[in-house]
């Protein structure tokens, strides 16, 4: 009964019941109270089962997650996991697909289930503890893999401690070899031979729809994968016992992992960290057997004298290698430490000429007609290789031709599109060259770990060749050392641009650089950047002219003519530079008035804004300069006057400093390192910030 009516019913009009009879009066309430009564009840009870089913809509995410994740509860009939068929010629059951789990998926298992705050000491038996709370212990099948051969079982018991299963082979026998003939007999006559035990690492759970065998497949998985990317045979000889583990070493070694697998580590990197772990790996076991061998001697000869001292160097140099692999596990110092110097300080060796001393032109084309080959001949080859001591070698992929490369090749790479994965490391000077329009000659990046083009040759030129990178992580070119020139190139970024490192130097003309994250071209202290005619567009700064101003640091050459820098989304040019440079401004002017003085000179009238320039700074080029609307004329103007005033003011910081130390009679050609700075007729439209701007740090 609803509400109203209970209302209804306590609140009858008066001449309803004053109609009764007067001994019925009384029988009419009790009757009316009784009905009120069961009606609340009634609506109370339909009160709660609504509440109930608000309740159960309003939480069904979490429920969908607990039963979704490793270890809720599972109310919902049915597997949540995908399964897998496994390849071969075998009809084998299909299996659990656990491979594919995610970070947190692991870090979750690891942290809140498997290892919690245990010690490295402690591992072993926190794992037992875990999978025998969720693993099955019987009555389960799984393909028993080896690198030898796969084989269908039945597991009839666990032994927790040791991780290993007790298994059966199972009737029909299914079972696929590699290079070897196995048959049931030898099969079990194996099983014998192991006492019917075999590694749980070695099992991959048979699929089930029940969802009864959900636990048991993603266990077995966190710990194949647990021992097999996580856990090193020299941890338990850790020192640091006492700390968390899965602090210390779980958690940077599962994000390394996945680094690596989303190619956010250079190639180089991970190529590095591999090698540090196998020979740990291998300095490792050597120590071990030697440690042994002594622990079980009990002579004192000389022999045992020197095998402590080998032992000793041994221990040394697997602690050195620990702390290299330490580096690289570690976030914060991979990149600082390892990152930064692998990704350029150990850039490929130049080979030099090549030892026959004929040079080489590479060819690169996926495919070619014969009239394009009679097109590349008549227009490109005879005319510029038809000297005795060029040779031709064809190439598919544009890497494998360039790391064909000796001191002096050629690379015309003909029209296509063509995906690498990997870098071009250039050591050598060599030409690369797109034989035909730049959009046509197109090269993508696959991959993310690595920067694009890393520059090291003495003289490399790159022409008419369109790059494409996605999803980087460094950026698209990098020049070293040695002198690169790029013309007519067109550069599709996802990171930073053009980098151009102190003592580099940089030559582009033409070219059109978009989509950087960063800036589009940074200008390292030091370093020679010339950018004519070039489109510098849709990046976060266009130009980032690093800071220079460091004792350490020698001034860039910097030349700046006919660009176009617009839509970028800060500066079209930004200079980095120290927050405390107006205090140090101010004082190199007081100086350099004082100097000015007792050397009878006349005295220039200090302004925060117009600082003398340096000498050897050209301000503009004017008498070059073509007419400009007075915006872009600004833009270059301030952009040179700022360059100009702060190179002034390291030189004159520099020489206080030398006269502070008594070098009064320092040559001040020696003294001032100069900076060649021609910025004129360059256009900036729709940066968001405005042409030039400054970074103070």
């Amino acid at each position: 009964m609803s509400e109203e009516a209970v209302g209804e019913i306590l609140e009858l009009p008066q001449t309803d019941y004053q109609k009764q009879m007067p001994g019925e009066e009384e029988e009419a309430m009790a009757q009316a109270t009784e009905i009120s009564i069961e009606s609340l009840e009634e609506g109370n009870v339909q009160f709660q089962d609504e509440v109930s089913a608000v309740k159960q809509v309003l939480f069904l995410d979490q429920d969908d997650d607990s039963s979704n994740s490793d270890y809720g509860s599972h109310d919902k009939p049915g597997t949540v996991l995908q399964r897998l068929m496994p390849d071969g010629n075998v009809l084998f059951p299909d299996i659990f697909q656990t491979n594919q789990l995610l970070f947190y998926e692991r870090f979750k298992a690891y942290q809140d289930y498997m290892l919690g705050d245990c010690r490295t000491s402690e591992v072993k038996d926190f794992t037992a503890e875990y999978l025998e709370k969720v693993l099955e212990p019987s009555g389960w099948q799984a393909v028993w893999r080896t690198e030898v051969f796969e084989v269908l079982i039945e597991v009839v018991d666990v032994e927790y401690l040791v991780l290993k299963a007790a298994v059966e082979l199972v009737t029909p026998f299914l079972c696929e070899t590699k290079g070897c003939e196995l048959t049931e007999e030898s099969m079990k006559d194996l099983l014998e031979a192991k006492e019917h035990k075999v590694p749980l690492q070695e099992l991959y759970v048979v699929y089930d729809e029940s969802g009864e065998f959900d636990q048991t497949a993603l266990a077995v998985e966190h710990v194949r994968f647990f021992y097999k990317h996580i856990w090193r045979s020299w941890d338990e000889e850790d020192e640091d016992d006492d700390f968390d583990y899965f602090v210390r070493c779980v958690e940077p070694r599962l994000r390394l992992y996945y680094d690596i697998l989303e190619d956010r580590v250079p190639s180089g990197l991970v190529a590095e960290y591999r090698s540090l772990v196998s020979q740990c790996e291998e300095k490792y076991k050597e120590f071990m057997s030697l440690r042994n061998c002594i622990s079980n001697s009990d002579s004192e000869s000389e022999l045992d004298n020197v095998s402590m001292v080998e032992g000793l160097k041994m221990y040394d140099d697997l602690e050195s290698l620990k702390r290299k692999l330490k580096i690289i596990e570690n976030p914060l110092l991979r990149y600082v430490l390892g990152y930064q110097v692998n990704s350029g300080l150990q850039s490929n060796r130049a080979k030099g000429p090549r030892p026959t001393g004929e040079r080489m032109v590479h060819v690169v084309s996926s495919s070619m007609t014969v009239s394009q080959l009679q097109t590349l001949m008549r227009d490109k080859l005879c005319p510029d290789f038809s000297g005795e001591e060029f040779e031709l070698q064809f190439h598919s992929d544009p890497l494998a031709a360039v790391n064909a490369c000796y001191e002096g090749d050629v690379v015309v790479i003909c029209p296509g599109h063509y995906s690498v994965n990997g870098s071009f490391s250039i050591p050598d000077s060599i030409e690369l060259e797109g034989f035909g329009l730049t959009d046509e000659v197109v090269i993508e990046k696959l991959g993310k770990g690595d920067i694009f083009l890393d520059l090291t040759g003495a003289n490399v030129k790159i022409s008419n060749l369109k790059f494409v990178q996605h999803d980087a992580v460094e950026g698209i070119l990098c020049v070293r050392q040695g002198k690169t020139v790029m013309e007519n190139c067109v550069l599709q970024c996802e990171t930073t641009g053009v980098t151009v490192r102190t003592s580099a130097e940089l030559f582009m003309n033409i070219c059109d650089l978009y989509g950087a994250k960063g800036a589009g071209v940074e200008i390292y202290p030091g370093s020679t950047c010339s950018l004519v005619g070039n489109g510098i567009h849709h990046c976060k700064e266009g130009i980032l002219i690093k800071d220079f101003t460091d004792e350490f640091y020698t001034m860039p050459k910097i030349t700046m003519m006919n660009n176009v820098i617009h839509n970028n989304e800060g500066y079209g040019v930004i200079l980095v530079k120290p927050a405390d440079l107006p205090r140090m401004k101010k004082t190199t002017e007081e100086d350099f008035q004082d100097e000015s003085k007792e050397n009878g000179g006349q005295k220039k009238e200090a302004d925060e804004e117009e600082v003398p320039p340096a000498e050897g700074c050209v301000e503009g080029n004017n008498q070059f300069r073509e007419p400009h609307t007075q915006e872009h004329t600004e833009g270059n103007d301030v952009i040179t006057n700022e360059l100009v005033a702060t190179s002034s003011k390291k030189s004159q910081l520099q020489k206080k400093k030398m006269i502070e130390l008594g070098l009064t009679m320092a040559d001040d050609d020696l003294m001032s390192q100069e900076m060649f700075v021609s910025i004129n007729g360059n256009h900036f439209k729709r940066n968001g910030k405005g042409s030039f701007g400054s970074f103070f740090y």
